[in-house]
């Protein structure tokens, strides 16, 4: 079974980051063993910690997709453009996940977290993927693929946003808060408006609150 997640959707700084892991019995029995659950109920080290057994576990069979915030801010301009919505580029993370994963191995189902109509994601398929039985469902981070998925997710989020933090000497914090907002005002107030794209998802409220607009 293939198990896809994303990290970063509900972040203002930071990419989004779509994940799939392929597991088998044998793996899956590791992964439990090893404490994988679902990383929203695990701090940052402990993510990261995991991260690592996750790739190792898995190897070979996993894939990581990444957008960079200003890969996703062209990408949503567009979208807006066409009528559609953030949906349609997390099926896109959640399908190039899978496909990424069925070019390493063979697989006959996914699963993923109920975010949309299943054939957001079967729509975004290509030629690998078009005989995959996917299932969506609530809360789908209780199966052991989709919290491994999770994981690698997060983790890689977690990396790109301390990178970007150590690159730009402000530190960027995760989610949508006060501290969030100073973080920008300091980020704008040191490199200029302009300089926002390349660090967060403008189109939250959160860049309003930046820019006092």
């Amino acid at each position: 079974m293939i198990g896809t997640d994303e990290s970063g959707k509900g972040d203002f700084f930071g990419p989004l980051v779509s994940a799939g892991v392929y597991v088998d019995e044998q793996s899956a029995k590791k992964l439990i063993e090893c404490g994988v659950k679902d990383s929203k109920k695990l701090s940052d080290a402990k993510n990261l910690e995991l991260a690592q057994k996750v790739t190792k576990i898995c190897k070979g069979r996993f894939a990581i997709i990444e957008i960079s915030p200003e890969k996703y801010n062209n990408l949503y301009e567009q979208l807006k453009k066409e009528k559609k919505n953030l949906n349609t580029l997390l099926a896109w993370g959640h399908a190039k996940a899978i496909e990424e994963v069925l070019s390493k191995v063979d697989c006959k189902v996914a699963i993923a977290d109920q975010f949309a109509d299943e054939s957001f994601i079967l729509s975004k398929l290509q030629e690998r993927g078009k005989n995959l039985r996917l299932i969506q469902m609530h809360r789908a981070e209780q199966n052991i693929a989709v919290a491994a998925a999770s994981i690698l997710a997060r983790a890689r989020f977690l990396e790109k946003l301390s990178k970007l933090s150590n690159e730009y000497k402000i530190n960027l914090s995760k989610g949508v808060s006060q501290t969030v907002i100073e973080s920008g005002k300091k980020i704008v107030a040191t490199y200029g408006e302009d300089i926002l794209r390349k660090v967060a998802k403008l189109h939250f409220k959160t860049t309003n609150d930046v820019l006092n607009k």
